[in-house]
């Protein structure tokens, strides 16, 4: 089992290389500002939440999504994604 600071030292690596990514395709596409800085902050959120998880005394499974997701169609890209990591 790995240790809390690890762990946490995994999930900022993960999200470094996730925002190098986005900057890549934003140095080389045109994407819309406004989009970058909702993605970086939802990546944000999301990487905040998920480190306070790991003070939680529940197990990362058991623990409920405060917010209710959109019932929107994921882009196919993200799909496959999702499907590789679940598969994994």
């Amino acid at each position: 089992m790995i240790s809390k600071a690890e762990a946490r030292g995994m999930i900022d690596d993960i999200f470094e290389e996730e925002a190098l990514v986005i900057g890549g395709l934003v140095a080389v596409h045109e994407i819309d500002n406004d989009l970058v800085w909702r993605l970086v902050r939802n990546l944000n959120a999301i990487r905040s939440r998920t480190l306070r998880r790991l003070d939680d005394e529940l197990p990362l499974d058991e623990i409920e999504l405060q917010h209710q997701r959109p019932n929107v169609k994921p882009h196919p890209a993200i799909s496959d994604f999702l499907r590789c990591l679940r598969e994994d």
